[in-house]
């Protein structure tokens, strides 16, 4: 079992940066490939990057890729989701994901485990 809890949501303005971290309880974090997905109002919630269990591979959504990094502390059973050039469609709940493999993934129902969420609202 593992819980997660996002933090580190706002109110940024457009092309501002924001950082959201999720952490995880447990001692078998390195054993989960993280994910972050997101999910605006009206829409399905979507992919956003997922990271592997010691970091070293990543996959980004095409929305992601050269505004968002994600990284992981495993440490700190932490995992990171740095947000830079921020755009009014960014906006969304913002939520990490845990899956018990060394395969990355971009569909949500092979996550396992599921933190709250944290609101993202970029203003234009």
């Amino acid at each position: 079992q593992v819980q997660l809890v996002e933090s580190g949501g706002g109110l940024v303005q457009a092309g501002g940066s924001l950082r959201l971290s999720c952490a995880a309880s447990g001692r078998t974090f390195s054993s989960y490939a993280m994910g972050w997905f997101r999910q605006a109002p009206g829409k399905e919630r979507e992919f956003v990057v997922v990271i592997s269990r010691t970091g070293g591979r990543t996959l980004y959504a095409d929305s992601a890729k050269g505004r968002f990094t994600i990284s992981r502390d495993n440490a700190k059973n932490t995992v990171y989701l740095q947000m830079n050039s921020l755009k009014p469609e960014d906006t969304a709940v913002y939520y990490c994901a845990a899956r018990p493999s060394a395969t990355l993934v971009v569909t949500s129902s092979l996550y396992d485990y599921w933190g709250q969420g944290t609101q993202v609202i970029v203003s234009s």
